[in-house]
């Protein structure tokens, strides 16, 4: 059974997370604790919220070294995506610099409304391991209102009034911008290929 620890950002769908990971086989811990975090296989930093409070968390918990120090692969779910990138527009806050770009506001227009909620299809740029079984065109559940834009990192986007990054990758390092707690098959494969596709 493969040992995942979910970093505690305190965000609503940390539970969710879990569960779709234990109906996965995965042994999902919870956890702030560097030394646990750095003993994991695999390490999903979930979130919701703002950039702002989410980083001053990492910061207090001491974790924002850690985050960034950790080899084996890392996923990012909805603002943990986010968090991965250098900054964001959200409270004009440094983030975690995995990945190189600025998270961006979405922008509305005639027939756009911001946050970006509901069900959207993912148009595949790259192929990637996480990315195994998913086709183009597959739906997923996105909840929003900033985004990474498409970038050499992009394996997948979206389109909601702007184009945007819906999954990421670089190195041992993913993020997705929907849920995929609430993405139904699409959701569960994403999550089972980063169990077991993805390479340590």
């Amino acid at each position: 059974m493969t040992k995942v620890v979910l970093i505690d950002m305190g965000g609503g769908n940390i539970g969710s997370v879990r569960y779709a990971l234990e109906r996965l086989g995965a042994d999902a811990e919870l956890s702030a604790d560097p030394a646990t975090i750095q003993s994991a296989e695999r390490v999903i930093l979930p979130g919701v919220g703002a950039a702002a409070p989410a980083m001053a968390r990492l910061r207090g918990l001491g974790l924002v070294d850690t985050i960034r120090a950790l080899r084996q692969p890392l996923l990012g779910i909805c603002l943990g995506m986010q968090l991965l990138f250098e900054s964001s527009e959200e409270g004009d806050v440094e983030c975690l610099g995995l990945l190189p770009g600025r998270i961006v506001k979405l922008q509305p227009r005639q027939g756009v409304r911001v946050p970006h909620m509901g069900w959207n299809g993912l148009d595949r740029r790259r192929s990637s391991p996480l990315l195994n079984g998913i086709a183009d065109g597959d739906h997923a559940y996105f909840v929003h209102s900033y985004a990474a834009p498409v970038g050499p990192h992009t394996l997948a986007a979206c389109t909601h009034g702007d184009t945007f990054s819906a999954v990421v990758g670089d190195g041992r390092r993913y993020g997705a911008q929907f849920h995929p707690e609430r993405s139904s098959a699409v959701g569960a494969r994403l999550l089972s290929n980063f169990l077991r596709e993805v390479p340590a």
